[in-house]
């Protein structure tokens, strides 16, 4: 009985430093917006993998092996900087595409693992289209005590101020060409 008793004890007290010991939660969010075009006018500009520049924060894309699966685009940053960008799934009839990125440029989303998935789907009958977006990700310091600017907070605010200025982004390039 004693020694299940100062089994108990000590694993009380070990179980509030593992609780603290592990790392990051992995994060989510998604956004969309409604574009005034039909869904084969939006995908594409956003189906065609080697070309990001409707993004307002993409300089540049290279994407050597265009829309095949497991293409590898490189992104450069009007900020500065390069990300590489590795398409994880395309589907042009559901107009469906998902990416990955596994070494983020932190200056540009404050994140590590980053994988999203986009897809255009039609409203008002398909006169319209609705862009949605969604990204997983953890904060850009992956152990504990991370820096404000780096932690999960500052991870969310980031990874969605960068979908909602591609989102419109989008938007301005797609109804601009209308």
């Amino acid at each position: 009985m004693y020694r299940r008793l100062l089994s108990f004890a000590v694993a009380l007290l070990i179980l509030p430093a593992v609780a603290l010991a592990h790392g990051p939660t992995r994060q989510k969010t998604a956004e969309s917006i409604v574009i005034d075009a039909p869904p084969a006018k939006v995908w594409a500009v956003l189906g065609n993998f080697a070309d990001m520049s409707w993004h307002p924060r993409v300089a540049m894309t290279d994407a050597p092996k265009g829309n095949e699966k497991g293409s590898v685009r490189t992104l450069g940053y009007k900020t500065g900087g390069l990300m590489e960008e590795e398409l994880s799934r395309i589907d042009p009839d559901k107009m469906r595409l998902s990416t990955f990125i596994g070494h983020t440029n932190i200056d540009v989303i404050p994140a590590t693992n980053y994988s999203s998935n986009i897809a255009v789907k039609p409203v008002d009958g398909g006169a319209k289209s609705e862009v949605s977006w969604s990204a997983a990700f953890y904060r850009g310091y992956p152990n504990n005590d991370p820096p404000a600017e780096l932690n999960d907070e500052a991870a969310v605010k980031g990874v969605n101020a960068y979908i909602m200025e591609g989102l419109e982004g989008l938007k301005q390039a797609v109804e601009a060409g209308s």
